[in-house]
């Protein structure tokens, strides 16, 4: 079936069945993103406040703004935010009023050498805490109904996913009891780059979704209440946002570079990694090129996360529905046989690396031998905290895992490579570069 499915998509690629959707608008969509919440707020304003409570203190800290955004990842908002940090804001809820809601940047909004950046994936959150200790602060003291995170800057959005969905029927109405669509809450997804979204065909790890699907983008709004009606209604609104999602460019490497010795590390690029990651400069490639699981060798917890009875149900509702034809619906969910190998745009910033962040540096991706087993970092994104030789985030390697007497806060800063779904194995293609060709490389990579 797989294999027939894959044989027909030229023929259908080609088939002018669809009509061509209409154009978003970038800065309108910018505009939405930054000033409008989509889920409701999850916690009122006086938990938000005494959240430090929960942090083991006696008194409220004068600093309480940057020891929240530090104890949970998160980083100050590059726009009018009330003074909340971004991914935070405040709006109004049918539970708890006006409160603090949660929006797409508190994973989607990060920060690199102290800057915070829109698009770029948050590395350092903690997302579990975040709910955990808010929903406490709240008076709540029923546990998450899953892991919402293993390693601190991962987070199991795919079994978020898969949650909410199985709490909807086909057209988006709530529903109960849940539908049990294969859950898994050991996948640890590092996030991708939005600026990577514009040479996408397919996105996700894996390539299963039309990189065009505006629906895709609103899966998070099913943890609220809403119906079918609030869907339709936004999704007008998320077609602006993807329109401002395609015009993001990354930031540019910030420090001197080599440009005789970047020279040479792109024609060793182009020769050994351009085939699967595409060419950069005035005439840039992509070959959207999706690596099978067993060539390229990395841990295979996200590709088997979504089980087969997600896609069929995903398939069966309306986020698939997005562009329906008299052959087939061009939205829907496919299966692939492993991971895609993404852009390199920006691949200074993106540190940690692999799908699962299980690999902090550049250097590290380049030679495996070398790549830590078992480390820690500071999560914090200044220049300090920056390694720049290797390209990437300094860390400290540790000789025994964390105790399983500290609290879960500080076990989930050790990234431990021999869990499920954290493994640092595969991609193993710079091995075979001498080390003057790897330094090359990562000389080239900082022009991008």
């Amino acid at each position: 079936m797989l294999r027939w499915t894959l044989a027909l998509l030229p023929l259908l690629a080609t088939s002018p069945v669809l009509a061509d959707a209409p154009a978003g608008d970038a800065a309108r969509g910018r505009r939405t993103l930054e000033s409008r919440g989509f889920n409701p707020a999850a916690w009122t304003v006086s938990a938000f406040e005494s959240v430090w409570k929960q942090w083991g203190l006696k008194n409220k800290p004068s600093d309480f703004d940057a020891q929240l955004r530090e104890r949970y990842g998160l980083h100050p908002a590059p726009y009018a935010n009330d003074g909340l940090p971004m991914g935070l804001r405040k709006g109004g809820g049918l539970v708890v009023g006006r409160g603090i809601a949660v929006d797409c940047l508190v994973c989607h909004g990060g920060s690199i050498m102290g800057q915070s950046y829109i698009g770029l994936g948050n590395s350092s959150l903690d997302v579990d805490a975040l709910f955990d200790e808010l929903n406490r602060a709240s008076g709540r003291k029923v546990k998450l109904p899953f892991r919402f995170s293993n390693v601190r800057g991962t987070s199991e959005a795919v079994g978020m996913g898969v949650y909410l969905l199985g709490m909807r029927d086909a057209n988006l109405n709530p529903r109960l009891p849940r539908v049990e669509l294969g859950l898994h809450d050991d996948i640890c997804s590092d996030v991708p780059a939005w600026w990577h979204l514009k040479k996408k065909r397919t996105m996700y790890h894996t390539g299963a979704s039309d990189s065009r699907s505006v629906r895709s983008l609103m899966q998070f709004m099913m943890g609220s209440l809403s119906g079918p009606q609030t869907f339709n209604r936004e999704e007008a609104a998320f077609r602006d946002v993807q329109a401002f999602l395609l015009s993001l460019t990354p930031p540019k490497y910030p420090f001197a570079i080599d440009r005789d010795l970047a020279a040479t590390g792109q024609k060793v690029f182009e020769q050994n990694c351009a085939k699967c990651h595409g060419t950069y400069g005035d005439n840039p490639t992509y070959p959207n090129r999706i690596v099978k699981l067993d060539e390229i060798g990395t841990d295979p917890n996200r590709f088997r996360g979504l089980e087969p009875a997600f896609g069929e149900y995903y398939n069966r509702s309306w986020f698939a529905k997005e562009r329906v034809g008299w052959l087939y619906d061009d939205m829907t969910a496919l299966p692939t046989n492993g991971y895609q190998a993404p852009p390199l745009d920006g691949i200074w910033a993106t540190a940690p690396y692999l799908h699962n962040g299980s690999v902090p540096t550049v250097h590290h991706l380049l030679k495996s031998d070398e790549r830590p087993k078992l480390f820690t970092r500071s999560y914090r994104t200044s220049a300090e905290d920056y390694d720049l030789e290797k390209l990437g985030w300094k860390v400290t390697k540790l000789d025994a895992p964390a105790s399983e007497t500290q609290p879960a806060i500080e076990r989930r800063k050790v990234y431990d490579t021999s869990q499920s779904g954290r493994h640092n194995t595969g991609h193993i293609y710079g091995d075979d570069l001498s080390d003057a060709q790897r330094r090359a490389v990562i000389e080239y990579l900082k022009t991008l």
